[in-house]
């Protein structure tokens, strides 16, 4: 029994690893797309503190000149707000980023959602490659998402933001990880 424990401890603190090594270390290169993930929008309709690192992140990627286009990507949360909405007025207003540079998608309400829906944008647009851009725990599940939902290319960027609230994330990641992997189309 202690044998066991050690081992599942053992998987764990790897996985946890695997992950965290994978999201922190950034794979930028010169893309078609930048792909940026939604996140809680506050009350009034501004992005959360996490969401706006985010956008933050896209926004320094794209001035690098990273990609020309980005795709911001959330549903509408219980706030009533489109997050996809609210990114992309964000990233006009405030980043100076040309409206014309910005591709909203209002249904990204899960990752395998936001990947199916900013696959489809990029088809259209005949983009290959992107840079996804979220959180550092996230990187390497949206990653694997973009690519099973047939984008060739994909790159990740993390949003130099974190919070006590990661570790759940970190945990969660866990889970989902090895289901996106177990669930395979």
């Amino acid at each position: 029994m202690k044998r066991l424990m050690y081992l599942l401890v053992t998987i764990l603190l790897v996985g946890v690893g695997a992950i965290v090594v994978d999201g922190v270390r950034d794979d930028v290169q010169p893309s078609d797309v930048g792909v940026v993930l939604g996140s809680k929008v506050m009350p009034n309709g501004t992005p959360s503190d996490r969401l706006r690192a985010r956008l933050d992140k896209a926004a320094d990627l794209y001035r690098q000149g990273m990609f020309k286009r980005i795709i911001v990507s959330g549903g509408t949360g219980g706030e009533g707000y489109s997050e996809g909405l609210v990114m992309a007025a964000y990233l006009r207003d405030k980043q100076a980023i040309p409206g014309v540079a910005i591709l909203a998608d209002e249904h990204g309400n899960t990752t395998e959602a936001t990947a199916r829906n900013s696959a489809a944008i990029m088809a259209a647009h005949g983009f290959r490659s992107a840079v996804v851009v979220t959180q550092f725990f996230h990187v390497t599940r949206s990653r694997y998402a973009l690519q099973r939902a047939g984008v060739g290319t994909v790159y990740g960027a993390h949003a130099s933001y974190s919070e006590a609230r990661d570790l759940y994330s970190l945990a969660r990641e866990l889970v989902a990880l090895p289901a996106y992997w177990l669930s395979a189309r």
